[in-house]
């Protein structure tokens, strides 16, 4: 019997990476926001030092997301049924510990 190669799978699905797009999208507006806030106060009012910062943490929270959500449209690992994982009917025998090796090296 061969063995059957399956077809190669990915981690992230479509749906993964619209989120890390959106994710990237919101961390360009959030550094943008802090770059470009009012002229006139060089960035030192809410939109340069609160609005930017939150949008920043919401594109790393979005990013993280797009990393640990799992896509629902991959196909799930297959289960290997419990006969296959080695499990027996027999008695297990103990082995003792092998002793350990000589060093490889003389000490002067």
């Amino acid at each position: 019997m061969t063995p059957t190669n399956p077809a190669p799978r990915f981690a992230f699905g479509p749906r993964n990476y619209r989120l890390m797009w959106l994710g990237l999208a919101v961390l360009a507006a959030g550094f943008i926001t802090m770059m470009f806030g009012d002229k006139e106060n060089y960035g030192e009012d809410f939109v340069g030092i609160t609005l930017g910062p939150l949008l920043l943490i919401a594109g790393f929270g979005i990013e993280f997301a797009a990393i640990m959500v799992r896509d629902k449209t991959l196909n799930p690992a297959p289960i290997a049924p419990a006969t296959s994982l080695g499990t027996t009917t027999e008695p297990v025998t103990q082995v003792a510990p092998a002793a350990p090796a000589a060093p490889a090296y003389k000490r002067l």
